[in-house]
């Protein structure tokens, strides 16, 4: 329990203890035995409530008037009991707040520090655009939460009216030590603030239970927000000091939504989403006309991934307040995220209505339809993000990413540079140094493929493009280096291992390209790359057979593939399979009649299988076609001979 709720329960026993002085129980004159009769009633009816307190007060009295007095000793005793039983609970109960509280610290202190962690996690979700929605959903949150204050102030106001005057004064003076509190909290001065508010707590009139939880539920939410924008120790504590007191004003009335709504955002920042969900869904009930508690209850569904709710209660957010533009946008998430993408651009288009430059809701119109491969709207939609906020590094980014769709790499190269400008992020230079392969660039695309290692180090695509970028500047020891590393942090990448199979089978180690290749090939079977470097690698150590079967795949998964199929014939060939040779250089040449080598060694192959009359025909026709031919002589010689 925190000294301030110590001061409000003080006060709430003084306030106990005048009303049973004026309750009426006498201690002196009248009918003795008639008096302890009464007051053993009072005693016994008090014990029922379970208000022991009283009880005891009472039964010590008698007791001290009359030590022998059975009936008094009996009830005494389960008093006793019953205030034990009370007190054990209560203990257990402060024990588990504090549990509760101590998580909620731990929580707030492990949020802070990943915090400077999370560009470690760029490529596995879209920080930027999480962190572009973090800032438009908490300008939003201000604006609509002044609105709501605005609204409860006014309520207030005029249920202080109908107050009598000498209650109008003290009320009055609660809101004014509240309102300089917040002034405090505001500025980070928590302990300035925290004075008023036990002020003003301890000030607030007896059984005004509504009075005391509105002033304890605005406390809480106050100093919540004020937490939220002054990270630090003592913010940890005023979390802390908001839960308890939002807690204690949901006690004090239970028909107050305002402390279920502080709380639903608590544990909503603190991803405790269920317990976020219930809370938000009680200020909900409790006042269903209050469009900032149905957002937030959208956000907390959306966060559980629960879209279709989500999309209910932002849906109710939006007919409540229809120029709320955050609210459009994310029912347009909810749908997008429920595949109904028509739904989706309809609600961007009536945020984008309310607030034409309204960046998130352009490049979310722009992604659905890049999806939809309406590549001109989709330029559009993000050329309009990029002039509406043309530091918004997702924004340049989005329109690099579209450029590079539509193969206008010079155009992606310029704008990821732009982006780099604003924002040097792991998947910038990640995305920068893919580009600059696409354009040729290999030395160019080096230094953005470290950085982006530099930055995830981790990342098995970011190391295999680091390796792309070693091999593309003639780095092979780095690239092998950047490829096994990739491999070893993902098992199921064949990527990196087809290009080590490669790396190695050029040098010469068949083997040890062997045995990447064929990790490869069973990580993913249907890998053309992966099934043609199998067979080249079988070729090469002399296993034809092998070399065959891995061929047929490879053509199997691309049939016109004319390098696999000359390769195959001569694989043919050298097995002594001389029928399926001739089948396979036919096959090659009818795909691609101006295969000169494979005329050429169908040719020699017709002479060394006695089809004299088939070889002088198709040599013939490869001089006849191609005069120029490399191998002339050689032909012209093979032809005087036959």
């Amino acid at each position: 329990m925190t000294k301030r709720t110590k001061i409000f329960a003080v006060a709430g026993g003084t306030a106990v203890l005048v009303l049973a002085v004026a309750g009426g129980v006498a201690w002196t004159g009248g009918n003795a035995s008639r008096e302890t009769a009464n007051a053993l009633a009072l005693a016994k009816d008090y014990i029922g409530r379970g208000d022991y307190d009283r009880a005891l007060d009472i039964l010590d009295r008698l007791l001290i008037a009359d030590s022998g007095d059975r009936e008094a000793q009996n009830l005494r005793g389960q008093a006793v009991d019953g205030k034990n039983r009370v007190d054990t609970s209560k203990a257990s109960g402060e024990n588990q707040i504090a549990q509760s509280l101590e998580k909620v610290g731990k929580a707030l202190s492990a949020k802070s520090i990943a915090a400077p962690q999370a560009g470690a996690a760029a490529k596995a979700s879209d920080e930027a655009q999480a962190a572009a929605q973090k800032k438009a959903d908490d300008e939003a949150q201000r604006k609509a939460e002044a609105d709501a204050a605005a609204a409860q102030k006014k309520a207030a106001d005029a249920e202080l009216a109908r107050q009598s005057a000498a209650l109008q004064k003290v009320m009055r003076d609660v809101n004014a030590l509240v309102d300089k509190g917040m002034a405090s909290a505001t500025k980070g001065d928590f302990n300035g603030a925290g004075q008023n508010f036990q002020a003003a707590i301890a000030k607030v009139p007896g059984g005004e239970d509504r009075f005391a939880s509105r002033t304890l539920a605005t406390i809480a939410d106050g100093l919540y927000s004020a937490a939220k924008d002054n990270p630090g120790p003592q913010a940890d504590q005023a979390v802390k000091d908001a839960i308890n007191d939002a807690r204690e004003a949901k006690q004090k009335d239970p028909s107050n939504a305002m402390p279920f709504y502080t709380l639903g955002k608590i544990n909503s920042d603190l991803n405790q989403v269920d317990n976020a969900i219930a809370e938000l869904s009680q200020a909900a009930s409790l006042d269903p006309k209050n469009y900032l508690y149905s957002y937030e209850l959208g956000k907390a569904y959306f966060k559980a991934r629960e879209y279709e709710k989500a999309r209910q209660s932002f849906d109710a957010t939006v007919t409540l307040k229809p120029d709320f533009e955050n609210a459009w946008y994310n029912l347009g998430l909810s749908d997008q995220y429920l595949k109904d993408p028509v739904s989706a651009l309809e609600s961007y288009r009536k945020a984008l209505k309310i607030k034409p430059g309204f960046t998130l809701a352009l490049i979310a119109s722009g992604r659905i339809y890049a999806a939809k491969n309406q590549h001109e709207a989709a330029l559009a939609a993000f050329q309009s993000a990029e002039q509406s906020d043309p530091t918004n590094p997702l924004a340049l980014r989005e329109l690099a990413v579209e450029y590079a769709a539509e193969g206008d790499y010079a155009n992606a190269e310029n704008w990821f540079r732009k982006a780099l400008a604003v924002s040097d992020d792991a998947l910038t230079d990640y995305n920068m140094a893919t580009v600059e392969l696409k354009l040729g660039n290999g030395k160019d695309a080096l230094p953005y493929a470290q950085k982006a290692v530099a930055q995830q180090p981790n990342d098995p695509t970011f190391l295999y493009t680091l390796g792309l970028a070693s091999e593309g500047a003639g780095q092979t020891d780095a690239a092998i280096d950047a490829y096994s590393k990739s491999a070893e942090q993902d098992k199921s990448y064949a990527e990196p291992r087809i290009n080590l199979g490669n790396l190695y089978l050029e040098a010469g180690f068949v083997d040890k390209a062997l045995g990447y290749l064929e990790e490869a090939a069973a990580i993913d079977p249907n890998s053309f790359e992966a099934n043609n470097d199998l067979a080249n690698a079988y070729g090469k150590k002399g296993l034809y057979d092998k070399s065959i079967l891995y061929y047929q795949k490879a053509l199997g998964l691309s049939p016109r593939e004319t390098t696999v199929r000359l390769n195959l014939a001569r694989a043919y060939v050298s097995t002594g399979d001389n029928a399926d040779a001739i089948a396979a250089y036919g096959d090659l040449i009818k795909l691609d009649p101006k295969q000169w080598d494979a005329l050429y060694e169908l040719g020699k192959l017709q002479v060394s299988t006695g089809d004299t009359a088939g070889a002088k025909k198709t040599l013939k026709d490869l001089l006849a076609r191609n005069p120029d031919y490399q191998g002339k002589a050689e032909v012209q010689k093979i032809l005087s001979g036959l």
